[in-house]
C-alpha cells in the first residue's frame, strides 16, 4: 500500500483498522498485486531474483528489490547469500509465509471465478 504519513489521519485511521481487524490486517500486508505475485512463486519453492523478475511480468528491478525486502522485514520471506563467486541469493517462504497457500489458492478460484463471470456477463 502507499506510504503514508505517520501523522496523517488515514495513517491513524489504518492503524486503527490494523490493531481492529486482523482480516484489514493480513489485507495491507498482502494487498499489492506484487507481493501476492511474489508469494504465489514463492510457494512453488525457492527462487532466485532473476527467476522472480522474469515470472513476474511488468515488476521492475527496483520494485521487486523493495517488495522482498518488506516481506523479508515482516518474516514472510527468507533471504539466503551463498557464500560464492558470484554471489548466489534464494528467496523462499518461512513457516508463517508458507501458512498463505491455501490462502492464496482461494484467492486464485475466486478470481478466476469472478473474472468468469464478469466476462460472461459484460457481453450478455
Amino acid at each position: 500500500m502507499g506510504q503514508v504519513k505517520e501523522s496523517s489521519t488515514n495513517f491513524e485511521n489504518r492503524k486503527i483498522m490494523n490493531d481492529a481487524c486482523p482480516e484489514v490486517y493480513a489485507a495491507s500486508i498482502l494487498g499489492t498485486q506484487w507481493t501476492l505475485a511474489i508469494c504465489s512463486y514463492l510457494i512453488l519453492g525457492k527462487h532466485r531474483f532473476g527467476e522472480l523478475r522474469k515470472k513476474i511480468p511488468g515488476i521492475t528491478e527496483r520494485m521487486l528489490t523493495l517488495k522482498l525486502r518488506e516481506l523479508e522485514q515482516q518474516q514472510i520471506v527468507k533471504r539466503t547469500v551463498f557464500a560464492e563467486v558470484p554471489p548466489r541469493v534464494e528467496y523462499e517462504l518461512t513457516k508463517i509465509g508458507k501458512d498463505l497457500a491455501p490462502l492464496i489458492a482461494q484467492l486464485d478460484a475466486w478470481g478466476r471465478k469472478h473474472k468468469k463471470l464478469v466476462n460472461s456477463t459484460k457481453y450478455a
